[in-house]
């Protein structure tokens, strides 16, 4: 269960980073945002939202080999399926993942070094 919240927080995290420090990358809340008919009324449930929907994903493909590129490809799919996420080109995507990847690593060692 650990990994799993240690997977979200750093998806949601390194998401609203890369909306802070890399150019074309953001998130933005819409007026039609929802999410199963739960009408969706801030920026934070947003992040929120696609944190968890990567967050999982990565989780249950952290045992693929190639990881920096299929969480490259995840974060394209993120990119096509929400309107409210945009990160254009290559590079905003490339560095999106790096943000999320060292953020991960570093959650990971801090809330799962007490789990053996």
């Amino acid at each position: 269960m650990r990994k799993i919240l240690s997977s979200i927080i750093a998806t949601t995290l390194g998401l609203w980073l890369a909306t802070l420090f890399v150019p074309g990358v953001y998130v933005r809340l819409l007026t039609d945002s929802t999410f199963f008919g739960f009408h969706l009324t801030a920026i934070w449930q947003i992040y929120l939202l696609l944190g968890i929907t990567l967050g999982l994903l990565k989780f249950f493909t952290q045992f693929l080999p190639f990881q920096l590129i299929i969480n490259l490809a995840f974060i394209w799919v993120i990119d096509i399926l929400f309107r409210e996420f945009s990160a254009p080109l290559l590079f905003p995507f490339f560095w999106t993942t790096i943000i999320i990847w060292i953020l991960n690593i570093l959650l990971s060692k801090s809330i799962l070094k007490h789990d053996d």
